[in-house]
């Protein structure tokens, strides 16, 4: 060893002293940290064993609430069953009542001894229709119903074109508008996001009312023009009916209805002043004038050109009505009440003459939300699609000859 190993010893033995206490405060302070973390430990090990413990309590508690809760949903349960069959029974025991006694014909009975408005006749209005089909049937009850969905406000229509493609739907909301909504098939229709899948078709001038009607491709529907019901000029209480090819998006015709002086046809359905209906016989328009202001009067359209071909002074009340429908010939207003109730179908008048009031049936139509704004009759699938109170219904019709006894 050199001379300077000596020093090197002398060196290294003065900085151990240093180093050892350097070593000693870090222990400390590990221990220190160690410590505190047990503690913190122990403290979450005894909160968790006493929130295991306040959650077996609290599920001790609610198991036998839950049990008393699912009895009580279950005797719940069979009561509104038991309730809905008496409301079902009560139902059938109204309709078997109703006829065993039947309603009161349509006209009043002043009229039918003095030969009064009952028996009016004016020139060719109240000739009797020439059947151009052989369609002889009328309604023997309202077999079911079914309800799609809730699509728009409170008043609107919704069809399918008795002549066009059998799958297309065609929805009209509101009372005043200018769009309508054409769907491919009934199940896009009913998707929760329906109105994505639709198509939109502008008309010209906005609607009136829910007396629209869907036939052979065109849109047929009434609109407000100039001075019409309601502007003060010369075509005051007067509508025009408008042709509206629906796949060229045009105008095809227009012609000013023939009647002086409208009023809604439905004392109920007040925005409603043309209620255009198709059957197998063609199309029909219900309407009213002030000339007598509480008949329903009907007239038979050329659908090609829109002329009146025939009218007649139905015996049907406006008071209490809500909507109409025309099959084979014949018109059904449908009844309610201003509170809505259970709709029926409480007078008929057939143009043609074959079915008498004594013969027609008066059904009900099941009980749901409000009041029908409208009602459309699809011939080919002999069911009704209506619009209740911003729901869209179908009834399935039952139907039988017109000459067969009720």
């Amino acid at each position: 060893m050199g001379p300077s190993t000596p020093l090197l010893v002398l060196f290294l033995l003065s900085w151990s002293g240093p180093l050892q206490g350097q070593q000693h405060h870090l222990v400390e302070y590990m221990e220190r940290r160690l410590a505190a973390l047990e503690e913190r430990l122990a403290q979450c090990q005894d909160q968790s064993s006493r929130h295991a413990a306040e959650l077996r309590d609290f599920k001790n508690k609610m198991l036998p609430l839950l049990e008393v809760a699912e009895k009580e949903r279950e005797a719940l349960r069979t009561e509104a069953d038991t309730i809905s069959g008496r409301v079902d029974r009560l139902e059938r025991e109204v309709d078997y009542l109703e006829t065993q006694n039947p309603a009161l014909p349509c006209v009043e009975f002043d009229e039918k001894v003095t030969g009064g408005p009952g028996t009016k006749s004016k020139g060719r209005r109240n000739e009797k229709y020439d059947m151009v089909t052989d369609c002889g049937y009328t309604i023997s009850q309202v077999r079911s119903m079914k309800i799609l969905k809730r699509f728009g406000g409170p008043a609107g229509l919704w069809t399918k074109d008795p002549l066009g493609p059998t799958e297309k739907i065609y929805v009209l909301d509101g009372t005043q508008n200018d769009t309508a909504f054409v769907f491919p098939r009934l199940r896009d229709f009913t998707l929760a996001m329906a109105a994505r899948k639709a198509s939109r078709v502008r008309v010209p001038f906005p609607w009136v009312g829910t007396g629209q009607l869907v036939y052979g491709g065109f849109l047929y529907y009434a609109r407000r023009p100039p001075g019409g019901p309601g502007g003060g000029g010369e075509l005051e209480n007067t509508l025009q009916l408008i042709k509206f090819h629906l796949a060229n998006r045009t105008v095809v015709d227009s012609s000013v209805f023939p009647a002086e002086g409208l009023i809604p046809p439905y004392g109920l359905t007040t925005d409603t002043y043309i209620d255009l209906a198709a059957d197998e016989e063609g199309l029909w328009a219900v309407y009213a004038t002030q000339e007598d202001d509480r008949h329903l009067c009907l007239a038979k359209l050329d659908p090609q050109t829109l002329d009146t071909e025939q009218q007649w002074d139905t015996p049907c009340p406006r008071e209490n009505a809500e909507a109409a429908f025309v099959i084979c010939g014949t018109l059904y207003v449908v009844y309610n009440t201003r509170p809505a109730s259970r709709a029926r179908i409480q007078c008929s008048f057939d143009a043609s003459g074959t079915l008498t009031p004594e013969r027609a049936a008066l059904p009900y139509f099941p009980r749901r939300y409000g009041a029908h704004a409208s009602l459309r009759y699809n011939p080919r699938e002999r069911q009704l699609y209506a619009w209740d109170d911003g729901y869209q219904i179908v009834y399935k019709l039952e139907m039988r000859k017109k000459e067969e006894e009720v």
